[in-house]
């Protein structure tokens, strides 16, 4: 039996949609699920600090989907480097949040094997994807359309 997200995911296929099967895109969407919930629950953080922080998270799986959709690898790496920078500055802000004592170790050690799988992810598909531009190879997306 399929979960929810794959029932959304499998449905209306179109080349524009095909960065939903990347498994980065998906755990990028998961990372920022599971930093909402740390953040939901703490009481007394200032809304610009959840809202940044949140914004940073949000903006990885943005950038590697406007990436993708724009149809070019050159754009697409450029994509992905900037949702790089968000997962730096992402990184950055719970570390402090670590420090500052409004986050606990335990969900700060569970986030960063999370942020720490989707970075090398991100890393490990630019470096395919500048290996591609470098050898004129063409960008292969064969999503499948229904």
């Amino acid at each position: 039996m399929k979960n929810l997200d794959d029932e959304l995911v499998e449905r209306n296929k179109n080349l524009n949609r095909g960065f939903r099967k990347l498994n980065v895109w998906r755990e990028a969407i998961d990372l920022y699920v599971f930093e909402k919930k740390i953040l939901d629950q703490i009481r007394g953080i200032s809304f610009k600090i959840k809202d940044q922080v949140l914004a940073s998270g949000f903006s990885i799986s943005s950038n590697l989907a406007e990436g993708y959709c724009r149809r070019s690898i050159k754009e697409y790496i450029q994509f992905i480097n900037i949702a790089l920078g968000s997962a730096g500055e992402n990184y950055s802000q719970m570390f402090a949040l670590l420090k500052s004592e409004e986050i606990s170790k335990d969900s700060f050690d569970e986030f960063d094997k999370k942020h720490y799988g989707v970075e090398n992810k991100l890393i490990n598909l630019a470096k395919s994807l500048a290996r591609k531009m470098k050898t004129d190879q063409d960008w292969n997306s064969d999503y499948k359309t229904s």
